[in-house]
């Protein structure tokens, strides 16, 4: 997988590939060691002494199994080199004495990108001389004083003013030589019932948005007077994908890096206070909720990310929406508790800046504020109610991926509701049986409760289910006489790595591996990384066909357990049809069993 803006033929980069070692790329930075078929090397990704990076030369891949930071040779050029793929290839072109030959689509791609970018640019010179001079913004010059803004901010920002009429910024753009379809694909101009071309944004102060190279992408409109919502944003389009972009991170991302966390506050003023407020590491979404999208820009820079929500309902709410599967696992999540009814910029403005940096300093964890709500949700002196909480905490902490958490978690929901520490551990241990290989929760009937993918909790099939995966990999040639399908796969990662793995094999013969170099690219997803992993592990390969049936059996057991657990908490008198009907199925399942051990 490569950048949509990648100019170069696919001929050319393979061929780069083909060329560079990358062992010896990564010995020209840092000490590298031979170790089997691997070679181990100092990760310069983080500090550390002992090597724990390690590189598949053959392949081509690397992964640290310190950091978790994986990828071919034009990732590698990219994090060690600061430089996009484009430049990657170039560095290694010239390295590799290849000559590199444009491909025209591509090109075109790319040219697209520096039309639509270049027009946004103009679009905000545009709305910063008509916020500075027009007499028509005087509103808005108004409104960005009492926020505090003066000239300094406002060129920092870029903020500007849109004026209330119709098209003069069409009419400024096609001055410029910008062409029509350009301003409607960059989101700037639409067309009118009469189907002449209008400007999008009217009457509103104009916050541009950049991505990581510092391009101005799209905006954030805010409405001063008159109809419609209040904020205004730029549709998708090829350069503005909201769940791929956060406001105010190309200025903040240094010190995000250097202070080790940032903080995702709800607007653009809020983050802009601040930055003003000497707190330069807030970002905001671009009016969607936060998603995952957006805590991978996140984790590039730092693992501790800090919500900084407006502390009334409507905020916590809010925080807690955006985060049905969010758990920590290589993030430090965590949620920071404002004063009741303020948001970052009301704090600032108060003169509480004290106050904003300690709630950040004090946050805490987001599975922490989760099981708060969901505990303040019961009359916790009634027994029943009590119950009913400890499962709905139980449900929250069975996402945990670390025992130890888990347990004092526990602990904690023990001490305030009263329940004994065993019962809640057990509710814990049932929630986590009642997901789905996908995550999601499900009624002892099988039927899905919830549809948003939760992060896995591994059960105890995912060694061997890695061990498939690994077989798969080397498309082992024993795998001809076994069935694979996904319903072997309990776990998330395992699930996606699987789904992965099964399109890059078609059609090639036993024996015969795929080429993750060529599969992958800059593949950044958690799957691509997971197999990149997996297949520098140079051990022997188990027999495909005894990992299938062990899997086949463990399925089976944990249904026999569950079925076992419900019929011991049945009344066979009361409902004997159900009672009789999990016993017909518990027997059909205890022959499935000794079939399969049988055959092993």
């Amino acid at each position: 997988m490569y950048s949509g803006d990648m100019a170069y033929a696919r001929d050319d980069i393979d061929l780069v590939r083909d060329k560079t070692d990358l062992v010896e790329l990564a010995s020209e930075i840092t000490k590298v060691k031979k170790s089997g078929r691997s070679t181990m090397a100092v990760c310069p990704f983080h500090s550390e002494k002992t090597p724990s990076l390690s590189i598949d030369g053959a392949r081509g891949l690397y992964y640290c199994f310190g950091c978790g930071k994986s990828g071919d040779i034009y990732r590698w050029v990219q994090e060690t080199q600061a430089v996009d793929f484009a430049g990657a290839v170039e560095f290694l072109a010239r390295r590799a004495g290849v000559t590199l030959k444009v491909d025209p689509e591509a090109a075109k791609r790319r040219n697209r990108r520096e039309r639509l970018v270049e027009a946004t640019g103009l679009a905000v010179a545009f709305y910063s001389d008509r916020l500075k001079s027009a007499p028509d913004a005087a509103s808005a010059r108004s409104y960005l004083r009492g926020r505090g803004y003066d000239g300094d901010v406002v060129d920092q920002f870029g903020i500007g003013y849109s004026p209330d009429e119709w098209d003069l910024l069409v009419t400024h753009l096609r001055d410029k030589g910008v062409r029509e379809d350009t301003m409607t694909t960059a989101g700037l101009a639409m067309k009118s019932r009469t189907n002449s071309l209008i400007d999008r944004f009217r009457g509103r102060v104009m916050f541009p948005v950049y991505d990581l190279r510092g391009d101005a992408v799209g905006f954030g409109a805010r409405v001063l007077d008159g109809d419609g919502p209040k904020y205004l944003n730029t549709a998708e389009s090829p350069i503005y994908h909201k769940s791929r972009l956060l406001y105010g991170l190309n200025w903040a991302k240094s010190e995000v890096v250097r202070r080790g966390e940032s903080v995702v506050v709800e607007g653009y003023t809020d983050v802009i206070a601040m930055h003003m407020a000497g707190l330069p590491i807030a970002v905001a979404t671009c009016g969607t909720a936060l998603v995952e999208g957006h805590l991978d820009l996140l984790r590039r820079f730092s693992e501790r990310v800090v919500l900084a929500f407006d502390a009334d309902e409507a905020g916590a709410g809010a925080a807690l929406r955006g985060f049905e599967r969010s758990v920590p696992g290589d993030l430090d999540l965590r949620v920071a508790m404002l004063p009741d009814g303020k948001d970052p910029a009301d704090v600032v403005a108060d003169g509480g800046v004290d106050a904003l940096d300690l709630a950040i300093r004090n946050s805490v964890p987001l599975l922490m504020v989760r099981i708060d709500s969901e505990l303040s949700q019961h009359n916790l002196s009634e027994p029943e109610a009590r119950t009913r909480a400890v499962r709905a905490a139980a449900a929250v902490i069975a996402l945990h991926p670390d025992p130890v958490a888990r347990h004092e978690y526990a602990v904690m929901v023990s001490r305030r509701t009263g329940v004994e520490t065993r019962l809640v551990e057990q509710a814990i241990r049932s929630a986590s049986k009642t997901q789905t290989s996908d995550g999601r929760r499900t009624t002892q009937g099988g039927t899905s409760t919830v549809d948003d993918r939760q992060p896995e909790v591994r059960t105890a099939t995912y060694p061997t289910e890695v061990e498939l995966l690994r077989s798969l990999l080397a498309n082992d040639e024993r795998l001809a006489d076994v069935e694979v399908s996904e319903d072997l796969f309990a776990n998330a990662s395992t699930l996606d790595a699987y789904r992965l793995i099964k399109k890059m094999i078609v059609g090639l013969g036993p024996g015969e591996t795929p080429d993750l170099g060529t599969a992958f690219g800059s593949d950044e997803s958690p799957a691509a990384g997971f197999l990149r992993r997996i297949a520098l592990d140079d051990k022997l390969l188990a027999d495909p066909a005894e990992l299938v049936s062990w899997l086949q059996v463990s399925d089976i057991e944990t249904e026999i357990a569950e079925i076992k657990a419900s019929l011991q908490q049945m009344d066979k008198d009361s409902d004997a049809q159900g009672y009789s009907g999990l016993w017909t199925r518990l027997i059909a399942l205890e022959q499935s069993r000794r079939s399969l051990r049988s055959t092993d």
